[in-house]
C-alpha cells in the first residue's frame, strides 16, 4: 500500500499511492503513532512534492527535543500534509518549528514536563490575510482552515520530529486540548504596535511568534469598561493569580505576559488617553515589585485579536519557565529560501 517513506524523527513517515485505501491508510498511521488521533490526510507524493516545492528537502535546521529528531523540510513537510496545510503555509510552520529550539524558548522542558504547556503559534504582518488566517471572532476557536491546520501541522511536528509522544517524551498529567494544534493571526488596531515590529522588524514583513503555553483565561472588565483601568485591571488579577496557582508556593522569576485584547477593549484604552506603553507601564506598577508580573513592562505582550465585544484572554506562560521567539517569514509565502 505504502509506496516509499521519508525520515521523520524517529519513525519512517510512509507515502501512499493516491488509489490507497483510505481507512487503511488511517490505521497505518494511528498504528505507527504518527497520527493525533484526528483523520490525517493521506501523504502522496504529489502531496509531499507540492509541499516541498523551491526547497533542499534534506537539509537539517536543528535537532528537536526530548529525541532530537532532526527538523529538515521533508519531516515538517510531511507533518504539513497530513494536517492538512496548503504549500503557502509550510513556511509558517518551518519558521515556528527552528524557533522553538531557541534556548531561552526552553522546548525541551515544555515537551517532557507533568504540566499542560503546548506551543502556540502567533502570525504577523501581511502573513496573516495572505493566507486567510483568523484575528477576529473566535480566533481561538474553529472555522478557520489556516489556523486549524497550521496548528495541527506544529503540533504534529513537535510530536513526530521531537518524539513528544504520551508516556514517551510527553510525560503530561493531563495535558489540554490547545496540544491538538493553536494557531491564529494577530489583528490590527492604531493602540498596539504589531509584536513583530515592537521585536525589530519591518511592519511589511511577515513574521511568526512561537508562546510556551499553559492554558487560556477568560477576563472581564470592570465598571462597565468605563476606563483603561477598568479594562486592564481585571487581566492583572488574572495573570497573578494564573502565576501564584502555578507555581507550587515558590516564589518564580518574573518573565513575559500575553494579553488578547479585542477592539472594543483597545478602544477604550486609546479613547482613554492610554499608549501601548502606558497599558504596560500600568499592569507593571500595579503588581508590585514583590512578586511583579514581568520582568519589564516591554515584556507584557499586548496582542489585538478577537472580534465583537468586551472579553479579553490571557495566554498562560508556562510557570516552569520559557520565553517566546519571533522569526521573519520567507518573503515569498509559496515558497521557501533555499538554505
Amino acid at each position: 500500500m505504502n509506496i516509499a517513506a521519508v525520515p521523520v524523527g524517529d519513525r519512517d513517515a510512509p507515502v501512499f499511492a493516491s488509489d490507497a485505501d483510505w481507512d487503511a491508510v488511517q490505521a497505518t498511521l494511528l498504528e505507527a503513532e504518527l497520527s493525533d488521533g484526528l483523520p490525517a490526510v493521506m501523504p502522496t507524493p504529489a502531496r509531499l512534492s507540492a509541499m516541498l516545492a523551491g526547497c533542499n528537502p534534506l537539509l537539517s535546521f536543528g535537532a528537536m527535543p526530548p529525541l532530537l529528531g532532526e527538523i529538515t523540510a521533508q519531516a515538517v513537510a510531511w507533518c504539513c500534509v497530513i494536517a492538512g496545510c496548503r504549500p503557502a503555509e509550510f513556511p509558517v510552520v518551518l519558521e515556528a518549528a527552528i524557533a522553538t529550539l531557541e534556548p531561552e524558548f526552553n522546548l525541551l522542558g515544555i515537551q517532557t514536563t507533568t504540566g499542560t504547556p503546548t506551543v502556540a503559534a502567533v502570525v504577523h504582518g501581511p502573513a496573516g490575510p495572505a493566507l486567510g488566517m483568523n484575528a477576529g471572532t473566535n480566533c481561538l476557536g474553529p472555522g478557520n482552515r489556516a489556523n486549524a491546520c497550521i496548528g495541527r501541522a506544529l503540533r504534529l511536528v513537535l510530536t513526530n520530529v521531537g518524539g513528544a509522544r504520551p508516556l514517551v517524551g510527553d510525560m503530561a498529567t493531563m495535558g489540554q486540548p490547545a496540544k491538538y494544534g493553536m494557531a491564529f493571526a494577530e489583528g490590527v488596531h492604531s493602540l498596539a504596535t504589531p509584536l513583530h515590529v515592537r521585536h525589530g522588524l519591518d511592519p511589511e514583513e511577515g513574521a511568526v511568534t512561537v508562546i510556551g503555553l499553559s492554558g487560556t483565561l477568560e477576563v472581564l472588565p470592570d465598571d462597565g469598561a468605563a476606563a483603561p483601568e477598568a479594562v486592564l485591571r481585571p487581566a492583572l488579577v488574572a495573570m497573578q493569580g494564573a502565576r501564584r496557582a502555578s507555581s507550587g508556593g515558590r516564589y518564580r522569576e518574573p518573565g513575559e505576559q500575553f494579553l488578547l485584547l479585542p477592539p472594543e477593549m483597545a478602544d477604550v484604552i486609546a479613547k482613554g488617553g492610554w499608549g501601548l506603553d502606558q497599558a504596560q507601564a500600568f499592569l507593571q506598577q500595579e503588581s508590585g515589585t514583590d512578586w511583579p508580573i514581568a520582568l519589564t513592562p516591554g515584556d507584557i505582550h499586548i496582542i489585538i485579536a478577537g472580534g465583537a465585544g468586551v472579553k479579553m484572554t490571557c495566554l498562560v506562560p508556562w510557570a516552569g519557565g520559557t520565553r517566546s521567539v519571533t522569526r521573519r517569514l520567507p518573503g515569498t509565502l509559496g515558497s521557501v529560501l533555499i538554505r
